[in-house]
């Protein structure tokens, strides 16, 4: 190998290393919980119902449940069989006949059998059942088959129900359908989560609402963030105590400027509703957040409030990296303020601004805590966000899967969004590639 060659890549190879830690935290901190959230989301988890609260690749049974159900509805059959007469008697006969069936083939099972005599040795003695003897793997299509059976003699209850011929039919019927709850079918969902939230208006809606808040604060904050930095910029008196105190409300948490301007806008005793009921912008003072044509501006203003001084402090970076030089230049070549801005100020400030306009819309787009705090996503769910909507679904509805979906939704958008940064706001965006 020629000694210019096998430098580049002894460099290539240090370069390399050095940047391993952080692929590596970048990796565990980022990517797992992506890979993570992508994978539950295939599933259909839900924690509020017990056939779903866990992950299953196969069908299983609930050994105590079926121990506590199976007799009890086979008591309730035959009961009922007993009592009945003519063609109602033959066909309770028959439901407990194939109940009976059911019953026969699940005991064929040496494991399943051995499992439910040491659940009944417990529940006989008032004992917990503990968790690993509680569920039993079951045969995919065996347990379909017994699935099957029940939901049929279900039916024929159901019908011996509308003739009249039991004496407690809700009983039976429930029991049926809680003997059937026993069996726990697997919940691979592929991607039907996400086919059934991208044909729902509600994400279409919550997208539509977060690109709202995304383009209007944005734009704001760059507008009112440039025009502080160019103040701040001058040479004043007490320059360094305004500098301070500009970034006051970015360092305020975000939950409690959000309860600041919740207090502003209230409806009794919030100063910028009364400010602008009393200038006739509002026809009443609790419009600002219970209105739905309102409360998005009363985010946005929330939000600029407390970010542009951000803004303000990247821009300013920015400006303080321009020579005084070419100002001096300008002048002298007759150029006016406008003019100096223009063709000094803009073109050189332009990869603070293009570093500054990225970050915002990517954390603006992400936006959870202010609105939370503010609205909750309401009223009418007028300003809810795509993060507020993933966050209801995963710990309000407790549908962890259609809630992890909606977080890889975000994450794509997001990175869409930050692709299309690098690759049409140029490169003075991120740094320019060494030729």
């Amino acid at each position: 190998m020629p000694l210019k060659n096998k430098s580049k890549w002894r460099e290539g190879r240090a370069a390399y290393a050095m940047i391993l830690p952080a692929v590596l935290i970048i990796a565990a901190v980022a990517l797992w919980p992506l890979l993570r959230s992508f994978w539950i989301s295939l599933f259909d988890l839900r924690l509020n119902d017990p056939t779903r609260n866990a992950i299953h690749y196969s069908y299983s049974m609930n050994v105590e449940q079926y121990a506590d159900r199976f007799p009890s509805l086979l008591r309730a059959v035959k009961r009922e069989a007993g009592s009945a007469e003519g063609s109602s008697s033959s066909g309770l006969a028959a439901a407990m006949k194939k109940l009976e069936d059911v019953g026969g083939e699940l005991k064929e099972d040496p494991a399943f059998q051995e499992r439910l005599t040491k659940v009944n040795a417990l529940l006989d003695a008032f004992a917990p059942v503990p968790q690993e003897l509680r569920f039993i793997p079951v045969d995919n299509a065996k347990a379909e088959r017994l699935k099957t059976e029940l939901q049929e003699i279900r039916k024929e209850l159901a019908g011996l129900k509308e003739g009249g011929a039991l004496t407690r039919p809700d009983e039976v019927i429930g029991l049926t359908s809680a003997l059937l709850d026993t069996f726990q079918a697997p919940n691979f969902a592929g991607l039907s989560h996400y086919r059934e939230l991208l044909s729902g208006r509600r994400l279409w809606e919550s997208l539509g609402h977060t690109l709202l808040f995304t383009v209007f604060a944005v734009a704001l904050e760059m507008l009112f963030g440039l025009l502080i930095a160019l103040l701040l910029n001058r040479t004043f008196r007490g320059r360094g105590l305004v500098r301070a105190a500009v970034l006051i409300p970015w360092a305020t948490p975000t939950a409690v400027s959000a309860m600041i301007w919740h207090y502003l806008y209230d409806g009794q005793n919030g100063i910028v509703a009364k400010l602008l009921y009393e200038a006739g912008l509002i026809s009443d003072m609790a419009t600002l957040l219970s209105s739905g044509s309102w409360v998005m501006g009363s985010v946005i203003m929330a939000d600029v409030w407390k970010t542009a001084p951000l803004v303000a402090l990247l821009l300013l970076a920015g400006l303080q990296n321009i020579p005084a030089s070419l100002y001096e230049a300008a002048w002298v070549d007759g150029g006016s303020r406008w003019k100096q801005f223009v063709h000094v100020t803009v073109p050189l400030l332009k990869p603070a601004f293009f570093v500054a306009l990225m970050f915002r819309t990517l954390d603006a787009f992400r936006v959870f805590d202010l609105i939370y705090v503010l609205t909750g996503g309401g009223p009418a769910n007028s300003t809810e966000s795509v993060s507020i909507y993933a966050y209801k679904t995963m710990f309000s509805e407790l549908d962890f899967g259609k809630g992890s979906a909606l977080s890889v939704i975000v994450f794509v958008c997001v990175l869409l969004i930050s692709m299309a940064y690098v690759k049409w706001l140029g490169a003075d965006a991120v740094g320019r590639r060494a030729g």
